[in-house]
């Protein structure tokens, strides 16, 4: 029983440490575009609901874009048509 407790302290610190230290459990990977990974040649602005860059530590750079429905793509940050977008999205903020 003591090992259980010790363990599960052990475990509970663990968790508040990685927390204060914004570190995660979770995965990176879905935070990633890969090589693999299909990347879209052109969305309408009207169908982007947010979009985020990949982590530093990604294989490849890319744009996670999430649709309105909700599906995520990655786009090439690169693309001019995401540029353009980029360049209405900061423009809207700043009238704002």
């Amino acid at each position: 029983m003591k090992l259980f407790s010790l363990t599960l302290v052990a475990l509970l610190l663990a968790a508040v440490w990685t927390e204060s230290w914004g570190l995660s459990f979770r995965s990176p990977r879905s935070k990633c575009c890969y090589k693999d990974m299909f990347f879209q040649k052109k969305i309408p602005a009207s169908l982007i609901r947010s979009y985020e860059e990949t982590l530093p530590n990604c294989s490849r750079r890319g744009v996670r874009v999430e649709l309105l429905k909700g599906r995520k793509v990655c786009v090439d940050p690169e693309e001019p048509w995401f540029q353009e977008y980029l360049n209405r999205q900061k423009l809207s903020n700043a009238v704002v």
